[in-house]
């Protein structure tokens, strides 16, 4: 009889710390040989061996591929995805350890040499010995680990039930490789008669605050979109101030009335989620002289959790216009008090608004054209080619300056919730009683993940339009950035999230709890997934 690989706490512990040693940052050449490392080890599964087409590498971009493994029963159709991200961020916060960022044992070891260097916080766990440190360790290697262990003991003990593993890149940037997957689970569905009953991701335990220790599961993921703007003021010799206007002066009206406002967080179930803030704010002047920047960028965080697209660049837009009146009427004193005449007010305008207006004024062909130079340069990203292209066209629109250019920069995250779901609150319930009775943890439900995850592109249900507002006002859409909206709506199941505890993502102390990762998650998702969501055939 053949033994599992994979289903021992130790087992899972020495695949985690082989996964993590695959460094994958996003980007790089180990991003785009991860997942073939990953079939390598599906292909040792004898399920696999029997059925070696069901393991799939399929293309994302720039190389990079995304893994699909499917676990057929001869007679099921519901099946569940088992969604997950492979790509990590990099690692030079960890200075002259970073050699050792992707090698937990021996972080883990290394960091109790010198563990008066860490907070306290993680000085105490890892004094405890429960916690395993290292890059991807919890965000989100573990979770995939954790997906190969069901497929293999499903496989294996021929579960009444379809598994389809899913790993994909670019989670940490702009989700690219989910993007890349939903039209593939569309054809997953189709070839093989399936129907999806749930998508289950494995990200990790998020603090709700800093300190909490406590344990949750979430039925939805939080959304997350970028309204952005462009600033164009009037250029001027710095010893002539005011015969121009000054793109950072305008820009610091609306950061001020962005960062932290109330106006934008919602309040859903009982969870309130964070206020805005800015991610960037920076003039475009690649070199120093005595010329004032005239031309600024400004990069805002906004949550969604009930929210669309077309509501958030409404109230974008409302902040905007005040921030605009306070700047025109600061700058009108300013200019009365030192008896000059105003270079002009600042207006406020969407991109597509701009977009039409050089349409009418060059020509649609010209438009494409500035649009297609921009893609085509590979060293800029999705945010700077959209502000890039917003430049070039007020450049040659300097009429409708001085001006803030509302605008949407990727990413984009709808909101994706399920708490409503029966199944869903079946397998809450369980998990709660399974994790109470077997393990004395007490387990809360979250609403909405806050650490922002690929269950977004799944279980779309905005039928108001929200999404075209995204299109007309993201300067690179259908050219380096798309999200497949429509396809997005047929994948009609629910959405779950069940991970190990840890702490500290994107830190130099990320870290995973072991007894969470390696005994007690690994034993609540077969038993949910047996109990709750196997078809008894």
């Amino acid at each position: 009889m053949t033994k599992l690989m994979w289903s021992t706490p130790e087992a899972l512990r020495a695949l985690l710390n082989e996964v993590v040693s695959w460094k994958s940052m996003t980007l790089s050449d180990g991003e785009r040989e991860f997942p073939f490392k990953v079939q390598s080890k599906l292909q040792d599964i004898p399920y696999f061996q029997a059925h070696p087409e069901q393991i799939e590498l399929t293309d994302a971009d720039l190389g990079r591929k995304f893994l699909t493994a499917l676990y057929k029963h001869p007679q099921a159709r519901e099946t569940i995805v088992l969604l997950s991200h492979f790509d990590t961020v990099n690692t030079e916060e960890y200075g002259d350890l970073e050699i050792l960022a992707c090698e937990p044992e021996m972080l883990t070891k290394a960091f109790f040499e010198r563990k008066n260097e860490l907070p306290d916080e993680a000085r105490i766990d890892l004094e405890s010995g429960n916690y395993l440190f290292g890059r991807g360790t919890m965000d989100m290697k573990m979770g995939l680990v954790l997906h190969m262990g069901l497929i293999e003991k499903a496989s294996k003990e021929q579960w009444p039930i379809n598994l389809i593993l899913l790993t994909v890149p670019d989670e940490e940037t702009n989700s690219l490789g989910m993007r890349a997957a939903v039209s593939k689970l569309i054809e997953l569905r189709t070839q093989h008669d399936l129907s999806y009953k749930l998508f289950l991701n494995s990200e990790p335990v998020f603090a709700q605050q800093p300190g909490d220790d406590k344990y949750y599961l979430y039925s939805g993921s939080i959304g997350k979109i970028m309204p952005s703007a462009f600033f164009y003021g009037m250029e001027t010799h710095v010893g002539e101030p005011l015969s121009g206007i000054s793109a950072n002066y305008i820009a610091a009206f609306l950061t001020q009335h962005m960062e932290y406002n109330p106006i934008f967080q919602e309040t859903v179930l009982g969870e309130k989620m964070p206020l805005p803030v800015s991610l960037q704010q920076k003039d475009l002047k690649m070199e120093y002289s005595a010329q004032t920047p005239y031309r600024a960028t400004a990069l805002y965080n906004v949550f969604l959790m009930k929210r669309n697209a077309a509501e958030i660049m409404d109230l974008f837009e409302q902040v905007a216009i005040k921030a605009a009146d306070e700047c025109n009427a600061s700058y009108q004193m300013i200019c009365s008090r030192e008896g000059v005449r105003p270079v002009g007010n600042i207006s406020v305008m969407r991109y597509d608004d701009l977009l039409k207006h050089a349409v009418s004024k060059f020509g649609e062909e010209y438009v494409q054209t500035v649009k297609m130079t921009v893609s085509e340069n590979y060293e800029m990203d999705d945010r700077e080619k959209s502000f890039r292209i917003i430049d070039t066209l007020m450049i040659h629109c300097q009429e409708l300056a001085p001006a803030m250019v509302l605008l949407y920069a990727p990413p984009y995250y709808p909101a994706v919730n399920s708490s409503d779901n029966p199944l869903v609150e079946e397998c809450v319930k369980f998990v709660k009683e399974f994790g109470a009775s077997n393990f004395n943890r007490n387990i809360k439900r979250i609403h909405y993940f806050n650490g922002i995850s690929d269950l977004s592109y799944v279980n779309y249900d905005d039928n108001s339009g929200g999404w075209q507002v995204f299109e007309a006002n993201t300067p690179v859409w259908g050219d380096t950035y798309t999200i497949p909206f429509n396809e997005m709506r047929e994948l009609q199941a629910p959405v779950l999230n069940v991970g190990p505890f840890g702490k500290d993502a994107h830190r130099r102390t990320e870290r995973l709890q072991m007894q969470s990762a390696f005994v007690e998650v690994p034993q609540i998702l077969e038993n949910m997934i047996k109990s709750v969501l196997c078809e008894k055939i």
